[in-house]
């Protein structure tokens, strides 16, 4: 089953290629604030048109709700995309209908043409939610005719390509109508672009047959955001490093006094039990045990630094402090296989980023050694272009959600629709 563009003949054939195009602004200039996403789709994009294939671009942005967005057009990054491609793009108001199927066959071998964001339908995401007061029976009923019409989306999208290529991992544990319902019209020609096949790979390699020991480093705000996450980690790593706001649930759990540091009180049994399979595993899990304290959440908040466990009343702990980070880096050091996903404090914050900096910096340093390094998920991402070592690690995921989910072991719709036997 081919499910890469490597052998396929794209001369003459309108190719849909599903990207991810979502990308942030400035909220002060209106200017694209990263366009890496765009940077990332250039392979495939450059390959098929080199290839004489007929591009027809489509994409979503932002989340307005099934209805035009004048801000969230995808007219708004035309220029941007252009210029990264270096060629003339040309556009279409819509993403299905009689213009964008005539837009798509006045195309030439190589040329390129964006539709208009597909999240202007509310068939892509195809939500529905149960009113107050509907019956259970109106609810399926509507969610059954959602279906029907995703579907029917999907056919029309359909319409502008002769082949379906996905290269969007960032949506791909979405089962849209861009994404998934669209490659049924597509069984002998459906495929994976350059960037989702390099995403895979990274993540498989990580999941399926890294080299050892095997570090997960995972940080952010809410333990609850990473359960089951985390579970399955530890069927799988060697250690696990956790950090940020989540570790306070953790501390807490086994008696700490955390003052008034974030702590999800609901899941403290939850930490408690994760705690107990890491040492039934065998698996070194690593908790802070200092950290920078403040006294209000600010960047010019007094600070204070005291034991993880021994926070004071009044205060909370905002970034891991020099234990903490000495700690954490020999962790990395000695590995050989590291993933990362969540800050170990509000990096945004310049007085608080020192310890996610550290984990950076560590990351880097083990890279240059010969580990391999994967960092997914945007706080991420963003905490480790902050420190200007984006291109020091192995492999940076696209994907926030999808990554996640893959790591749990899910089976992400937008991959399974390709990969399903035709």
């Amino acid at each position: 089953m081919q499910n890469t563009i490597d052998q396929f003949d794209f001369r003459g054939k309108r190719v849909l290629l599903r990207v991810d195009f979502n990308v942030p602004f400035d909220k002060h200039t209106g200017l694209i604030s990263d366009d890496s996403r765009i940077r990332r789709a250039l392979p495939t994009i450059q390959e098929i048109a080199s290839k004489g294939g007929r591009l027809v671009l489509i994409s979503h942005m932002g989340r307005p709700g099934g209805k035009p967005v004048e801000e969230l057009s995808l007219r708004r990054i035309l220029h941007a995309v252009e210029t990264l491609i270096g060629k003339h793009v040309a556009f279409c108001d819509d993403c299905i209908g009689e213009d964008a199927v005539r837009a798509s066959k006045q195309l030439l071998d190589g040329e390129i043409l964006m539709l208009e964001n597909v999240r202007f339908h509310p068939e892509d995401e195809g939500k529905v939610k149960q009113k107050e007061g509907e019956s259970d029976e109106s609810y399926k009923a509507r969610k059954a005719a959602m279906k029907e019409a995703q579907k029917s989306f999907a056919a029309q999208l359909a319409e502008c390509g002769d082949c379906f290529v996905n290269d969007a991992f960032g949506a791909a544990h979405r089962a849209n109508a861009s994404t998934t319902h669209i490659a049924s019209f597509f069984p002998e020609a459906r495929m994976f672009g350059r960037l989702m096949n390099q995403e895979i790979a990274a993540l498989d390699y990580v999941m399926q047959n890294p080299t050892r020991p095997l570090c997960a480093i995972m940080g952010g705000a809410k333990v609850s955001d990473k359960i089951v996450l985390i579970s399955s980690l530890l069927e799988r790593v060697d250690k696990i490093i956790i950090g940020g706001g989540m570790a306070y649930t953790f501390v807490k759990a086994q008696g700490g006094q955390i003052g008034n540091s974030l702590c999800e009180e609901e899941h403290l049994a939850t930490a408690r039990e994760l705690l107990a399979k890491a040492k039934a595993k065998g698996v070194e899990l690593l908790l802070p045990v200092d950290a920078v304290n403040a006294d209000k959440f600010a960047d010019d908040a007094a600070t204070s630094l005291s034991a993880i466990e021994a926070t004071p009343e009044g205060w909370m702990g905002l970034d891991i402090s020099e234990a903490s980070c000495a700690r954490f880096s020999q962790a990395i050091l000695e590995s050989k296989t590291v993933f990362w996903n969540g800050p170990m404090g509000v990096f945004e914050m310049p007085r608080f980023a020192k310890g996610t900096f550290a984990i950076a910096k560590a990351l880097a340093t083990t890279t240059k050694g010969g580990a391999y390094t994967l960092v997914g998920g945007g706080d991420s991402v963003s905490a480790l272009k902050a420190s200007g070592l984006e291109s020091e690690v192995s492999y940076v995921s696209t994907g926030g959600g999808a990554m996640l989910e893959y790591l749990e072991g899910k089976n992400l719709p937008g991959i399974a629709a390709i990969r399903e036997e035709k």
